[in-house]
């Protein structure tokens, strides 16, 4: 638990550090993999909870009829996200908070959708963090995540792991494999992934879905 704590710390100095040009940097690059998360989890319902909402990228890209809340770890993300709400009217954004996730404040069942934008390889437990996914999630929503995410195959995983001390500077994780999710959703069997899906640039960032099977109320 103290090293989860020690690297939480970490990334809120890294994120302090990058929340005044976040979005200089990344909107560009992100857009196309933002819009199409929006889009899946808009058509799993209308109740959306994203989790790792930084300064609220996504946020202009969910339809005015959804209704969506927010968290992260990290409040000088959370401020500009609070920011651009407030700018661009965005009322279909209902609340945005400081939350650590592995362990979500909010009662199971709570909501359709649950998105994760560009953030699972930054969580220290994401397995666990997506137990608690789960847990807020209703029967037959889905988790959807957004990241980059490899096989660990050929050239490309040769390059990710090498990179991976690098990136982690700038809070990125580049040696994460895509199979440990698909073995999260196997190993609790009331997931499977429903699609993975290819996004800008040259699908060298992904989108999983992950669908939870109907269960009774």
């Amino acid at each position: 638990m103290a090293a989860i704590r020690g690297r939480a710390d970490d990334q809120q100095k890294i994120y302090q550090r990058w929340a005044p040009v976040y979005d200089r940097v990344y909107r560009g690059i992100l857009s196309d993999g933002h819009r199409k998360l929006a889009a899946l989890a808009a058509a799993a319902g209308t109740d959306i909870l994203e989790v790792g909402v930084g300064t609220g990228l996504t946020l202009g890209h969910y339809p005015s009829r959804c209704r969506v809340t927010g968290i992260d770890i990290s409040e000088h993300m959370i401020a500009r996200a609070r920011e651009k709400v407030r700018r661009d009217k965005l009322q279909h954004v209902k609340a945005l908070e400081v939350m650590d996730a592995h362990a979500l404040a909010f009662a199971d069942r709570s909501f359709d959708a649950v998105c994760l934008p560009f953030v699972i390889t930054l969580i220290p437990e994401p397995e666990r963090a997506l137990d608690e996914c789960a847990r807020v999630l209703r029967p037959g929503g889905e988790i959807i995540l957004a990241s980059k995410l490899g096989d660990g195959a050929g050239l490309q995983g040769a390059i990710e792991a090498a990179v991976a001390p690098l990136v982690r500077h700038i809070g990125w994780s580049s040696a994460f494999r895509i199979h440990r999710i698909i073995a999260w959703a196997e190993r609790r069997g009331d997931f499977s992934a429903a699609e993975i899906l290819p996004v800008f640039p040259n699908g060298f960032f992904k989108i999983v879905r992950l669908k939870q099977r109907g269960l009774s109320a």
